[in-house]
């Protein structure tokens, strides 16, 4: 993770911390995915923008649709943020934009401790073989303008056992039109909020008292 550009950000009475995956031809500076997290913050949630690759990695397009290599760092970028907080029980969600949401996707089916997911307008399509297996509660947020992504949502969420679709109308792929990326931070914020009270609580009836 050291060799990944990345911000960490931690709050007051941190509930979670919320890894971000950008999509294609983004980066952890993306503008979209800051003001996210910036919400989120707000809320009290941490969170981590990091680069899913390197600068020479990049460079090889293959790379950026490479799925499996990208849910392989989001997965390290898990371990390091609880080992960073010295917290090895900090309950974690992600957060997905374009081919992010599919790594993200990946990521979840492979662990037992992701609590929610969160897509910004996924290619949820390129986790297909995954998607049965994701065991936590999956958020798309999807433009009612970007009809393509808006039928690979519909067509996966089908296969999501714990999912629930949202169209912002009006909204295009990145969300640039006013008060649409507004409605996506709302919509995440609210979606990890509810799914952590959930989690703590579970949390808290296994152990011991």
């Amino acid at each position: 993770m050291n060799r990944l550009p990345h911000i960490l950000t931690t709050v007051r009475n941190m509930s979670a911390v919320v890894i971000f995956a950008h999509g294609s031809g983004s980066s952890y500076q993306s503008p979209r995915n800051r003001q996210v997290a910036q919400t989120l913050n707000d809320a009290g949630f941490g969170t981590l923008l990091f680069d899913l690759l390197t600068e020479a990695e990049a460079l090889d397009r293959a790379n950026v649709f490479n799925i499996d290599l990208l849910s392989d760092r989001l997965m390290a970028a898990t371990e390091w943020v609880r080992q960073e907080l010295k917290d090895m029980s900090i309950p974690i969600a992600y957060f997905g934009a374009s081919t992010g949401a599919a790594a993200a996707l990946v990521a979840a089916s492979r662990r037992d401790d992701i609590f929610a997911v969160v897509s910004r307008g996924g290619r949820v399509d390129m986790a297909a073989e995954s998607l049965e297996r994701v065991k936590c509660p999956v958020l798309m947020i999807v433009g009612g303008n970007d009809e393509t992504v808006l039928t690979l949502n519909e067509r996966a969420q089908a296969r999501l056992p714990h999912s629930h679709l949202v169209i912002v109308p009006g909204a295009s792929h990145v969300f640039p039109e006013p008060g649409a990326l507004e409605q996506v931070a709302e919509l995440a914020r609210d979606w990890f909020s509810r799914h952590v009270e959930v989690e703590l609580e579970e949390s808290s009836i296994l152990v011991p008292h």
